[in-house]
């Protein structure tokens, strides 16, 4: 008989720039809020292990977490994913672009943008699964969508209104503070374009006091 070799312990893969960069905006902006990350955790359902795996950077949130932590934390997506901010001309490699996919693998959204602090309006890329039905949570206070179907024909549920359909060539706009949902309602995948658009924020005095300072 033949002895057997010790089995290698199997790696973990690398974490994505991805995670890196929304575990660093996740802490600061939890830290700045004032949350624990058992209080973040109680806030977003989820168990505080596994939160703070995505906080490390050991872990790429699901699409649906990832908003409920932009609305818990009542700032822009893009504040979470935003790196250093490019100069000049900038051209967004399709194999490059930021990807994130729903835990059920039935919605996925590239972001083609760039993300930056305080940016008020994000564009997104989607792609949703044949027959499938993706939900999401309320988003940040005064928050819209426009939603443009290129392919396909799509049902959207926003909040207590009636179901609202649109096919390929249409454009929906709702507020994106109400509960939502898309679903394709073909045997093939629906193309989709979204724009969110976050209303201004007032300027605060300690906002006013730090530009003050940085003129002088």
């Amino acid at each position: 008989m033949n002895a057997t070799s010790p089995s290698k312990p199997s790696r973990e893969p690398p974490p994505t720039h991805l995670s890196i960069v929304f575990a660093r905006n996740m802490k600061r902006l939890r830290v700045k809020r004032g949350y624990s990350l058992k209080q973040m955790a109680e806030l977003a359902q989820i168990d505080p292990l596994v939160l703070r795996q995505i906080e490390d950077g050991r872990a790429e949130p699901p699409l649906a977490l990832a908003w409920t932590v932009a609305s818990i934390l009542d700032v822009p997506f893009a504040q979470l994913i935003a790196g250093a901010a490019a100069r000049g001309t900038v051209v967004l490699r399709h194999d490059k672009v930021r990807l994130l996919v729903s835990e059920s693998r039935g919605l996925c959204s590239r972001a083609l943008f760039l993300p930056e602090e305080g940016q008020r309006t994000e564009f997104y890329s989607l792609r949703l699964a044949p027959n499938h039905r993706e939900s999401s949570p309320p988003h940040a206070t005064g928050s819209r969508e426009i939603l443009h179907v290129a392919e396909g024909r799509i049902e959207v549920t926003v909040g207590r209104e009636p179901p609202h359909f649109a096919d390929a060539g249409d454009t929906i706009i709702f507020p994106a503070d109400l509960p939502h949902s898309y679903r394709n309602l073909t045997g093939l995948p629906a193309a989709l374009y979204l724009v969110m658009v976050y209303p201004e924020r007032p300027r605060t005095v300690d906002a006013d006091s730090e530009a003050h300072a940085m003129r002088h």
